[in-house]
C-alpha cells in the first residue's frame, strides 16, 4: 500500500518528480498527462517483456486511458497489487471468454433514443459522455468509446431530454457515461437545469468514478453548480481500500458537505476485492468519509473480462462474512446485473428456512435459528393507498396487479411481450 499522506509521495516515480504539488494538484495537469500507451506506462511500473507485449497486443482492441494519480497508487513492489491490475491492459482481454456477450446487459434493445436507456418504468439511464479519466479494463461498456464531437453530443443530448419530457412515468434521471464529469461544467448544467425544469422529475443521480481515479478534478465549481438543482445524489464507484485516499476522501467531504449523498457501487473483481476482508473493510473505509456502500455487482458478461469474474457463489460468501460481522449501513447489496436486460437482481443467501401461516422459522448469520409468530390479525389495508396509488403515473399503477394476485383478486398474471 502506497502512504499517500505524504502530499509529494507521487515523486517516487521519476516521471514525475520535478512536478509541483500545485500542478499535481490541478485537474488540468492531470487531464493533460493522462497515460494512453503502453511505452509511458512502462516509465511509471517496471513491465516484462510479456507484459509489455501482452499489453501492446490487448490495446489492437481497446482504449488505455489512466490518470497520473490513479497510477501513482500502484505499489511497484507487488505484481498483483489491486490498483495495477485495475488498469493495466492484459492478453486476457483478447481472449474467448466462457458465456462473452457484445451487449451484456442488453442496453441497446432499451435505447428508445441514442444515450438514453429505459429499462424500468421510473427511472432512467442519461449517458451523456461516452468518455471517462480513467478506462477499467473491466468496462461494461468497452463498446460505446466513441468521442463524438461537441455538437453532435449536443443534439442528442436534447434527444434525451426531449424523450424524458415526453414521459410522466420518469421521475429519476441517472447521468452516467463514460463520465459524468468529463463533461464541461456548462454543458453539464445545461442537463441538469432542462432536466430540473420537468415536474416530474424528481430525483437527479450524477454518477463519476472522479472521487477514486481523479478526486482533484471534483472542484468546488462543480460542486457549487450541483448544490443548486437539488435533490442530487451522487454515484462513484471505489473497489478496494487502497483506493480511499486522503485525496479521495477530500473529494467526497467537498460532495457531502454541499448536501449530496454519496453512494458508492463496487464490482467483484477477481483477484481484487474477491475476499470478504477486503469488502469489510472497503466498506468500513468509505463509511468513515461518508460514502454508503449501495451495490456490490457480479462482474458482467461483457467481452474480453472473463478473467475479472468470479462465480457467484463467491458473492454468497462474501455477503454470509459480511451479515452481522459489521454493523447494517455497512453492508451494500449483492446484485446481479441480469444477462440480456433482465435488470439488477439481488442475491442473497437464503435467511428464511420455511414459511407457514402462523410461523417464519429463520436463521442469523451465525446459523442460530429462530422461530417468528405471524399475527392472528391478517388485514394490512391501508386506508391512504388509493389515494397515493391515484398520484402515481399510469405506468406505476400497473403494479397494482400484482397486489391483486396477492389479494386474491386476480388468480394469473401473464407478461406482456
Amino acid at each position: 500500500m502506497i502512504d499517500t499522506r505524504d502530499p509529494t509521495y507521487y515523486k517516487r516515480i521519476k516521471l514525475w518528480k520535478d512536478v509541483t504539488a500545485e500542478q499535481w494538484n490541478d485537474p488540468r495537469w492531470q487531464l493533460a498527462h493522462l497515460v494512453t500507451d503502453v511505452e509511458t506506462l512502462s516509465r511509471i511500473i517496471p513491465l516484462s517483456t510479456k507484459e509489455r507485449a501482452d499489453a501492446e497486443e490487448a490495446l489492437k482492441l481497446s482504449r488505455f486511458q489512466v490518470t497520473p494519480y490513479y497510477l501513482s497508487l500502484v505499489d511497484a513492489s507487488n505484481p498483483d497489487c489491486p490498483i495495477r491490475l485495475q488498469c493495466l491492459p492484459t492478453i486476457g482481454e483478447i481472449e474467448p471468454g466462457f458465456g462473452d456477450l457484445t451487449d451484456p446487459l442488453g442496453e441497446d434493445s432499451d435505447t428508445p433514443v441514442p444515450r438514453l436507456v429505459h429499462r424500468y418504468p421510473d427511472r432512467v439511464l442519461f449517458l451523456v459522455s461516452e468518455v471517462c479519466s480513467m478506462y477499467c479494463r473491466f468496462c461494461t461498456r468497452r463498446r460505446h468509446i466513441l468521442e463524438h464531437s461537441s455538437k453532435q453530443l449536443a443534439a442528442e443530448h436534447e434527444q434525451g431530454i426531449d424523450y424524458i419530457a415526453k414521459h410522466p412515468e420518469v421521475r429519476d434521471v441517472i447521468l452516467s457515461g463514460g463520465d459524468a464529469l468529463m463533461l464541461p461544467v456548462a454543458m453539464l448544467e445545461r442537463i441538469i437545469q432542462r432536466l430540473r425544469a420537468i415536474p416530474h422529475v424528481e430525483i437527479i443521480r450524477v454518477a463519476s468514478r472522479f472521487p477514486c481515479v481523479l478526486p482533484m478534478g471534483v472542484t468546488s465549481g462543480i460542486v457549487d453548480m450541483l448544490r443548486k438543482y437539488q435533490p442530487i445524489y451522487f454515484m462513484t464507484h471505489f473497489n478496494h481500500p487502497y483506493e480511499v485516499t486522503p485525496q479521495a476522501a477530500a473529494a467526497c467531504a467537498r460532495i457531502a458537505d454541499a448536501g449530496m449523498p454519496v453512494q458508492n457501487q463496487s464490482v467483484l473483481l477477481r483477484r481484487i476485492n474477491s475476499d470478504a476482508r477486503i469488502m469489510k473493510k472497503l466498506s468500513h473505509e468509505l463509511l468513515k468519509i461518508r460514502v454508503k456502500p449501495y451495490y456490490i455487482y457480479q462482474c458482467d458478461l461483457a467481452t474480453g473480462i472473463e478473467h475479472f469474474r468470479t462465480s457467484v457463489s463467491k458473492g454468497f460468501e462474501i455477503m454470509e462474512v459480511l451479515r452481522g460481522h459489521t454493523s447494517g449501513i455497512a453492508l451494500p447489496t449483492f446484485v446481479i446485473d441480469a444477462p440480456g436486460g433482465g435488470g439488477k437482481i439481488p442475491v442473497m443467501p437464503n435467511y428464511i428456512l420455511t414459511i407457514t401461516d402462523d410461523h417464519a422459522v429463520v436463521r442469523n448469520y451465525r446459523g442460530m435459528m429462530s422461530s417468528y409468530t405471524n399475527p392472528r390479525e391478517r388485514d394490512c389495508t391501508c386506508s391512504t393507498a388509493e389515494a397515493i396509488g391515484a398520484t402515481l403515473a399510469p405506468e406505476l399503477a400497473k403494479n397494482s396487479a400484482y397486489l391483486e394476485l396477492v389479494d386474491g383478486r386476480r388468480v394469473m398474471l401473464k407478461p406482456q411481450v
